[in-house]
């Protein structure tokens, strides 16, 4: 299914859902529900100076400053926008042969766990 009819699908449900009063979207903390998928996931190669991810791109994901920092890239995270957010964009395997290395060479992710970092994105990436 194409991410745009998706989202639109998604958007129309929870629309749907909310009308009757009976659901509404969770507050992501990044402290309470990121940083764990990350520490889970991410942290030991994207940590200075031997981790892998660190040495290839400069990304430090141990805590929220280094996240929001960026790579020798860029930004990673796009506040706001999980469409155009490399780390979105990779966890959702939207990042063509970048995807498929890290899901050859890492833990994959849970639909849950995607789908926490797509929200946090979303509600704009804050530190809380």
């Amino acid at each position: 299914m194409n991410q745009v009819y998706s989202r639109g699908l998604q958007s129309a449900l929870v629309t749907a859902l909310c009308a009757s009063g009976c659901v509404s979207t969770p507050q992501i903390s990044y402290r309470d529900d990121v940083h764990p998928i990350l520490a889970e996931k991410c942290i030991d190669c994207h940590t200075p100076p031997y981790g892998e991810g660190y040495r290839n791109t400069g990304l430090d994901m141990r805590r929220y400053e280094g996240l929001m920092k960026g790579s020798l890239y860029g930004p990673v995270v796009v506040p706001g926008n999980s469409n155009v957010s490399p780390l979105n964009m990779l966890v959702e395997g939207r990042a063509g042969r970048l995807s498929r290395i890290l899901e050859s060479q890492h833990k994959p992710m849970t639909d849950h766990e995607i789908e926490v970092l797509h929200l946090w994105v979303e509600q704009g990436a804050r530190d809380n």
